[in-house]
């Protein structure tokens, strides 16, 4: 039992204090060595034998020491323990071991610290341990996960090497750049970037860029915090990042998942891209406002004028147009021609394009310039000498500014292979959007197109010689199909200004997209079906104003048809009333098969919008309106023979024309997307042969002597009709010769405008403009396309085999005073030509046997005051006419003005 006196239960609970030795048998203590019991008082009971007690002491047992003590040590301790262990109160000293209790006491005021102290920094220590491991294994199993989450970067759409897809014509030459709509043109070296535009771009986005892993682990980190905290969301840092933004089309307001996705992403790519692809791709994929995205589109647009920028110049996806050239030369890029204070003013505009816009703003903008120019002086980048300079130099202003240009010689016609490019690369066959569109614009595809280039020059031409473009004026739009392969070989959307399509500024594409009023160019559909039907050319019909009541209408409606000019032959055959285009011979004959074999035939041979079954579709009048493309292929079907050509993998839907021969896709296997993909025309027939070849007969007697004797061509057999609308809104001539068939539309592209005066005074009718701009066109195409079977001759020793020989076009159409002349040979610029590509042969169509040439024809100014119009209306309703005006067709007694 321990003595009560000087304990209480906390001397119970602590660790007895274990003396150490030294070697000569002294005590270590906080206060020294003591020998023997010096320094206790006399009668102490220190240096006492092994087992004796003190007087007044109870012996205590000393502990045993831990482990690893040395026997000298043990014993020693042993021998020197003389007192009990410390208590809170001091133990009386009495004889003999009491002063070696105080003495022990002594040594007990530095013991180790308390217990519950330890417990509570051991915990503390645990505590923040396990929450550091916590937040790095969150951090990185996020990384991780967002790693697994997202293919290996090779694999990767959005990280795979960027390349251009180029377009080329029928002949292998070059067309232009399959761009999306903001025009970016992909640079592919890097040598391609002027060096100062690289040093600016580090200088002002990120200057530890050559030597960092690509990620700013502050960024992340104020990212999370930001984050955690609420505040304001933060934007990438390094350029790695800021690429993997823009790849991955990320907006600004990001969270800290989304950043870490971009940081592990920007890891890896670092890790797999040089660095200088890093850069070449980063600013390939930024956006410099003002509509350039990518580096060489904004050299253009705000230095195309200083660094000589020519929109005409051959372009391949490394050269772009910039600086001198010679013919055997191409021009280099324009982001290779950047100087320094250029590149300043480009890189510091990558922060805030709308902010630092040298137009919209050019105090920050020069601001902006000169602080990238500092910042490159303090990098090296440049000296004190053209810093100087470089801060002096003027912004560019208003004037100097280009709109990215489409990149192709025939934007038109680009236009509307998109579409089916996109369908070619999955889209709509379980592909989304975004993934076709890199594999369309970005993919590398060689596109070997319909298109003839020498036709394509001679469509331009012939529409801006013939009608130039200008405010007030009407537009022309054509298509041009080649009858043997069904397939585009020319195509005008827009105006024509200084030899090029003005995409940039009316990119509405009206041969594909816009819907018009065909007027009479719609009759041969119901010719058609009235020769199928037995119906002969010679049969007589009565040439009359006309009054039909309209079926399950109660008789309260009434369709009545009136000729242009109110003049009726009285009597007249089938083939009279087509070459004059009788409206009331065809009004009765359309009723007499029914409408709904007409409209049924329309769709079958190549009319893909709606067409009713009214009256009225009978003369032209639709609901919605046909394309010039739609037209021209429809009408390809009678030039064939009566069987429709089409293409049902690359054409356009619904069996459209054809305008890809092929597409080569070197990335696209592991996709499911052949490699190669071939152009294979089908053959669809249509009309009988016999029907067909009766068609095209008769539609010659138009051209000979009836509405389009502007079209006519000597030597060369013509086939046609002409269309014109209510109050002259749409004028139109669709013709053929065995080669080609063609579509020519001319009116105001925004709203119904009547073109009453346009034509020398007089109204604008399909014999007029469309019709001279038929001919012109079609002069100088037939001429491309027999110099092009001669070369071919010449080169690969073949033979011609449905290329009817061209005279000299000695006669050309009666035009107005103010009219052209028959187009001459082009003198666009050739575009530059790769190696020649030879398409593949698509099958041919097998035509009935061509008509013998007419006889030339005197051509008139004028169609004659006898001709017919049609009932047609304009677009979108068929409205109702006004009393007192001739009619050509309307329901309830009320007429519509006359159209031809």
């Amino acid at each position: 039992m321990w003595p009560a006196v000087g304990r209480d239960r906390r001397s119970e609970h602590r660790v007895a204090r274990i003396d150490r030795m030294s070697d000569d048998g002294n005590t270590l203590t906080p206060f020294g060595p003591q020998r023997g019991g010096a320094g206790a008082p006399q009668g102490s009971g220190v240096g006492s034998p092994r087992g004796q007690r003190a007087s007044g002491s109870r012996a205590v047992r000393a502990p045993a020491p831990p482990r690893g003590v040395p026997p000298t040590e043990r014993d020693g301790g042993r021998a020197g323990n003389g007192g009990e262990p410390p208590t809170q109160t001091p133990a009386p000293a009495t004889a003999g071991g009491g002063e070696g209790g105080s003495g022990a006491g002594q040594g007990g005021r530095d013991e180790l610290p308390p217990k519950p102290r330890v417990r509570k920094l051991r915990l503390l220590a645990i505590v923040i341990g396990l929450g550091a491991l916590a937040f790095v294994s969150t951090a990185f199993g996020m990384m991780m996960a967002v790693a697994s989450d997202l293919p290996q970067l090779e694999n990767r759409q959005q990280y795979r090497h960027e390349e251009n897809s180029f377009l080329y014509d029928d002949t292998g030459k070059l067309v232009g750049i399959l761009a999306p709509p903001t025009h970016t043109v992909v640079i592919q070296r890097l040598s391609d970037i002027s060096p100062w535009m690289r040093k600016a771009v580090v200088a002002a986005e990120d200057k530890r860029f050559w030597s960092e892993p690509g990620v700013d682990v502050q960024g992340v980190g104020r990212a999370l915090i930001s984050d955690v905290t609420g505040g304001s969301h933060q934007g990438a840092s390094t350029i790695a990042e800021q690429f993997v933004k823009n790849a991955l089309s990320e907006q600004n307001n990001r969270t800290v998942f989304e950043k870490l996705r971009e940081a592990t992403l920007a890891f890896h790519l670092t890790h797999r891209w040089p660095k200088a692809k890093v850069i070449r791709e980063y600013l390939n994929s930024v956006y410099f406002g003002n509509g350039a995205y990518g580096v060489e589109s904004a050299a253009r647009v705000y230095f195309g004028n200083a660094l000589g920028y020519d929109p005409n110049a051959a372009i391949d996806g490394s050269t772009g147009g910039c600086g001198d050239s010679t013919p055997s030369a191409k021009r280099p890029t324009c982001a290779s021609k950047l100087q320094p204070w250029q590149s300043a003013q480009l890189a510091g505009m990558i922060s805030s394009p709308a902010q630092f816009d040298p137009i919209a703003h050019p105090h920050a903008a020069l601001t902006r310039r000169n602080a990238v120019l500092r910042d490159m002086l303090q990098q090296h980048d440049i000296s004190p000498e053209q810093y100087q300079a470089s801060s002096t130099q003027p912004l560019p202003t208003a004037n100097d500014l280009q709109q990215p240009a489409e990149p192709s010689a025939a934007p038109y016609f680009t236009s509307w292979l998109r579409p089916q490019i996109l369908r070619a690369m999955g889209l709509g066959h379980g592909v989304s959007a975004s993934v076709a569109e890199y594999r369309a614009f970005y993919g590398g595809l060689k596109i070997h197109t319909s298109l003839d280039m020498g036709i394509q020059q001679a469509a331009d031409q012939a529409v801006e010689q013939t009608l130039p473009y200008s405010s007030g004026q009407p537009t022309v739009s054509l298509v041009s199909i080649d009858n043997k392969t069904g397939e585009v070989r020319a195509m005008v959307g827009g105006p024509v200004v200084n030899g090029k399509e003005d995409y940039e500024h009316h990119p509405f594409n009206l041969a594909a997209e816009g819907h018009r009023q065909p007027g009479s160019s719609f009759k041969p559909f119901t010719l058609a079906v009235a020769l199928e039907s037995g119906i002969g050319p010679d049969s007589v019909w009565t040439s009359a104003p006309q009054d039909f009541t309209v079926p399950n209408s109660g008789g309260k409606e009434h369709f009545i048809v009136h000729n242009f000019g109110n003049s009726y032959s009285g009597s007249i055959s089938l083939q009279g009333a087509t070459d004059v285009s009788d409206n009331s011979v065809f009004s009765q004959v359309g009723i007499k098969v029914g409408t709904s074999r007409v409209a049924r035939l329309a769709r079958k041979m190549g009319i893909r919008s709606p067409v009713s079954n009214n009256y009225a579709m009978i003369l032209g009048g639709l609901r919605i309106g046909v394309s010039p493309l739609d037209m021209a292929h429809a009408y390809e079907t009678f030039a064939t023979g009566g069987q429709k050509v089409f293409n049902p993998v690359l054409g356009g839907p619904n069996g459209g024309p054809i305008g890809i021969d092929s597409i080569d896709c070197n990335d696209c296997t592991h996709t499911g997307i052949p490699a190669h993909l071939q152009n294979k025309p089908e053959l669809k027939r249509i009309l009988p042969p016999d029907v067909a070849q009766e068609v095209q007969q008769m539609l010659q007697g138009p051209v000979e002597s009836g509405t389009a004797t502007q079209a006519a061509i000597s030597g060369v057999t013509v086939a046609g009709k002409t269309g014109t609308t209510t109050n002259y809104g749409d004028a139109w001539f669709v013709g053929w010769t065995p080669q080609l068939t063609t579509a020519v539309w001319v009116g105001y592209p925004d709203k119904l405008v009547p073109m009453n005066t346009q034509y020398n005074g007089g109204p604008v009718e399909g014999g007029t403009w469309p019709a001279i701009i038929w001919h012109a066109f079609m002069v100088q195409a037939l001429q491309v396309l027999q110099q092009e079977q001669q070369s071919k001759n010449n080169g690969q020793n073949t033979t011609t085999t449905d290329t009817t020989p061209l005279p000299s076009p000695s006669v050309t159409p009666v035009a107005p005073s103010t009219g052209a002349a028959p187009v001459g040979p082009s003198t666009t610029p050739a575009t530059t030509t790769p190696a020649p590509v030879t398409p593949a042969p698509a099958p041919q169509a097998p035509t009935g046997p061509a008509p013998a040439a007419p006889a030339p024809v005197a051509p008139r100014g004028a169609p004659g005051a006898g001709a017919g119009t049609t009932g047609g209306t304009p677009q979108p309703t068929p409205p109702a006419g006004t009393g007192g005006t001739p009619s050509g067709g309307a329901s309830g007694g009320t007429a519509l003005p006359p159209h031809r």
